[in-house]
């Protein structure tokens, strides 16, 4: 009976530290990687709780294990790459997943003892988390607590490549039917207990220095988006820009205008093109990562700095934006009204500066209201010429209910 509840103990531990990251999330608006934190702790807490709770012998057990933790490694990693502005490479982790995965099957089936099992998923979460740190190690401007975060996770990954190789030396054979009281199960317990709140410790201590942060910086952000104002926003470019120049970067930004918006205002009222203006920014901040930077630069204007980011990937971020916006519900708008929005993307060139690189993407913005709104245009391609498209849906019942 103590051997379960002190099982219990790490599950729970992970759960609390879930529940936690959601509420800084929700509750502070913070960028989507904090929700990351929330829904890796509790994959992993799902991932202890098959393993204390699940028939011993039963021949799914490691595979159900193995499937939520890889994927809560999974997670975790994305959210901390998404956090220091790198790109982590999702098929290649996707990837040891499987060729474990498979390696496990073979060895399940052919033997009872569940030693060579253990050294395979570990070994597979050692790697992921190995090839998590080198991602990391790739940005080049780090501060302590990203300092911390990378020591975190290469302790993680040293300790899932040698801790179950050692622990196997002392207990040669482990029978699948007797794993839950033998020394290693008992010794992993404890060290995933120590892992699961050192870590915590270090990502909670990210998350509070990120919203003291934000809290400092309020007076920067527009009241109704969230969002940076103009004036922080363009100090902000012209920080980042150098720095993306200097770091070998590419940066591009996203110029985006909600169509018709005085016809809004004129049949509906300034309140509702204030919700209307809320949601467009509420969903930018869902939508982007913590490295990139969205401002309302205007009335219904915005803009979006997308850090590390090649062009099209950035036209592919604006035309999700521009999907979903055109699909959401604004208050004091009728049932069957939806707005759209217009919008203009451009890459920074070597030497340009934040106001050159504004107008060429601003250029492709009006480009866009031009051909019928409601689509993305790209400042680094040559735009069609006489290309037009039949005005949204929405548009066309603005214009209808104006008549």
């Amino acid at each position: 009976m103590q051997t379960q509840i002190l099982g219990l103990l790490t599950p729970l531990m992970a759960l609390v530290f879930a529940a936690t990251f959601a509420l800084f999330w929700h509750l502070g608006r913070m960028n989507r990687h904090v929700l990351g934190f929330a829904v890796s702790y509790a994959l992993f807490a799902c991932g202890f709780l098959s393993t204390h709770f699940l028939p011993p012998e039963a021949l799914y057990v490691f595979h159900a294990t193995q499937a939520f933790y890889s994927l809560g490694c999974i997670v975790l990693l994305g959210a901390l790459c998404e956090r220091a502005g790198q790109r982590l490479h999702i098929g290649s982790l996707a990837f040891v997943y499987v060729v474990s995965a498979l390696t496990l099957a073979l060895t399940t089936s052919l033997s009872n003892d569940v030693g060579p099992r253990l050294v395979i998923v570990n070994i597979g979460y050692g790697v992921m988390f190995a090839m998590g740190v080198t991602t990391l190690l790739t940005a080049r401007r780090r501060d302590i607590i990203s300092v911390a975060i990378i020591a975190i996770m290469a302790f993680q990954a040293v300790d899932f490549l040698v801790r179950p190789t050692l622990t196997l030396l002392f207990e040669r054979s482990i029978p699948a039917e007797v794993y839950r009281d033998s020394i290693y199960y008992s010794l992993i317990g404890l060290v995933l207990g120590v892992k699961t709140v050192s870590t915590a410790m270090v990502l909670l201590g990210a998350t509070i220095a990120e919203w003291a942060k934000d809290l400092r910086e309020s007076g920067e952000r527009d009241p109704l988006t969230g969002l940076l104002n103009r004036g922080a926003f363009e100090d902000s470019m012209r920080d980042l820009i150098p720095r993306a120049q200097t770091e070998r970067r590419p940066l591009s930004l996203v110029v985006a205008d909600i169509d018709h918006f005085k016809q809004v205002n004129d049949i509906w009222g300034h309140q509702a093109g204030d919700e209307a203006i809320s949601g467009f920014g509420e969903l930018v901040q869902r939508t982007v990562r913590g490295c990139d930077i969205g401002g309302r630069i205007g009335g219904e204007e915005f803009c979006i700095a997308v850090w590390n980011c090649e062009n099209e990937p950035a036209e592919r971020l604006a035309d999700r934006i521009r999907e979903a916006f055109g699909s959401l519900e604004h208050a004091g708008l009728s049932d069957n009204i939806r707005l759209t929005a217009s919008f203009g993307v451009a890459t920074a060139r070597e030497g340009e500066t934040y106001r050159a690189l504004f107008a060429r993407a601003d250029a492709a913005l009006y480009a866009a209201k031009a051909k019928g709104r409601n689509r993305v245009e790209n400042a680094e391609r040559e735009l069609p010429g006489e290309a037009t498209q039949e005005p949204a849906v929405g548009a066309r019942a603005l214009r209808k209910a104006s008549a």
